[in-house]
């Protein structure tokens, strides 16, 4: 399995959620996801998107947006407008498939909007090296296939009722997601200094790879080398200067956000997270996870589990 795929493993990607509407002008609403990614595709008509000391973007029919730390923005039909926007979270909240109308009078923008649900602790890295907002095009020269064949079949899918709509849909926001991703880090320039450079790098990609495949086992900087075909000096300068840290204090926080993670969805011993998470005994575990989010396991546990 390649590297990005691993990733998006990781992260436990569980779908969209998302609401279809029909705008009739004028209209304004907002939305904010904080750590969770939302977006917005334009199925008919045109939008403007505003955000914080931004200039105003415009959105046309088949144009894809996404937001991938949620940041607090607004869409609506006039980029100058004053009126109060609606606050989408609460239709979200109420997911249906049915199409949701604002206002009286002739639709001038039909949206397919939402958010994507993961676990933000795992996701944080990924996200955190994506920009506030990726846009992309249908009506540009050489539109991506994925993005047109993606959006003609949310369209078939809203042309007429059907049954498991909402499960289609969503597994298609998936991909789309998925595709939007992999679509930047291949557009990514080189020594942008961006750390997900090292997914197109087959030497970085091959250890990241096996970090993420089996982040229990003891790996050492030479085994990890030799897997990228670099001595152990080349691995460990390149890989710290494309992910901005050594290669074993990178597999040390991952380690410890899938322990992060186990310790508030699930049961487990604290003495079993230790295990899977490549850690001889409890105490050095709980000694790692301590300098890394300030508090015990079992305290940190109880804090997130109420």
């Amino acid at each position: 399995m390649d590297t990005l795929s691993l990733i998006l493993d990781d992260i436990r990607l569980k779908g969209a959620v998302f609401r279809q509407y029909a705008l009739v002008p004028q209209w304004s609403m907002r939305l904010e996801t904080p750590g969770l990614s939302s977006f917005h595709i334009v199925t008919g008509g045109q939008a403007w998107l505003l955000r914080e000391a931004e200039a105003p973007l415009l959105l046309q029919s088949g144009d894809l947006v996404l937001l991938p730390r949620g940041v607090d923005h607004r869409v609506q039909d006039n980029p100058d407008s004053r009126m109060p926007p609606r606050d989408m979270l609460p239709d979200l909240d109420a997911p249906s498939d049915e199409l949701m109308r604002i206002g009286e009078g002739t639709v001038g923008c039909t949206l397919l909007s939402g958010y994507f649900r993961f676990e933000v602790e795992l996701a944080r890295p990924l996200m955190a090296a994506l920009p506030q907002l990726l846009h992309l095009r249908t009506l540009a020269a050489s539109p991506p296939v994925w993005l047109r064949a993606g959006l003609e079949f949310i369209a078939d899918e809203f042309s007429r009722p059907r049954p498991a709509r909402q499960a289609i849909v969503n597994r298609i926001a998936d991909i789309l997601l998925m595709e939007f991703l992999r679509h930047h880090v291949e557009s990514l320039p080189e020594g942008s200094g961006n750390w997900l450079l090292a997914l197109r790098d087959q030497a970085l990609s091959a250890a990241l790879a096996a970090m993420h495949r089996e982040p229990q086992r003891a790996w050492t900087v030479p085994e990890l080398a030799d897997l990228a075909c670099l001595s152990r000096s080349a691995f460990a300068e390149r890989f710290t200067q494309v992910l901005g840290q050594p290669p074993l204090a990178y597999l040390t926080e991952h380690r410890m956000r899938l322990a992060a993670w186990q310790l508030r969805s699930g049961s487990q011993p604290v003495a079993r997270i230790a295990e899977a998470s490549g850690y001889a005994s409890e105490t050095a575990f709980s000694q790692a996870f301590k300098r890394a989010y300030g508090s015990s396991p079992s305290a940190w546990r109880r804090e997130r589990q109420g």
